[in-house]
């Protein structure tokens, strides 16, 4: 039903930072959780970052923990990641998924129902 649009995604230096954007069209998002994962070539869809768009709480990948953060822009019906001291391992596709997930199911992929295209993300210098 949502449709999900994520931007920002570039080529950055190591060091550098990144904001990321997870736009809903056709609505908000209401009571979901709105996560964002992420793919490097070759490997899983990994686990990033979430939150509850209504009733809050951020969840964080212990790999990202201190350098990233997640965030809600009410006004404008997006959730943005927020990404600093990027380093090469966080090359990847970044993928925002919505769902229900209970807390012990937040940062599996399998729990979000709804994603949108992705954004490359390049960490080199």
């Amino acid at each position: 039903q949502i449709q999900l649009v994520e931007s920002g995604g570039g080529l950055v230096q190591p060091g550098g930072s990144l904001t990321l954007s997870c736009a809903a069209s056709g609505g908000s998002f209401g009571d979901f959780a709105v996560a964002w994962f992420r793919q490097a070539p070759g490997k899983e869809r990994e686990f990033v970052a979430s939150l509850r768009w209504s009733m809050g709480g951020t969840w964080y990948a212990d790999s990202v923990k201190g350098r990233y953060t997640v965030s809600k822009d009410r006004a404008a019906s997006r959730v943005l990641l927020q990404m600093n001291s990027l380093k090469p391992e966080d090359t990847a596709v970044y993928y925002c998924g919505t769902g229900r997930p209970i807390e012990s199911t937040m940062a599996t992929m399998r729990a979000y129902s709804d994603w949108g295209q992705g954004t490359q993300v390049t960490v080199s210098s």
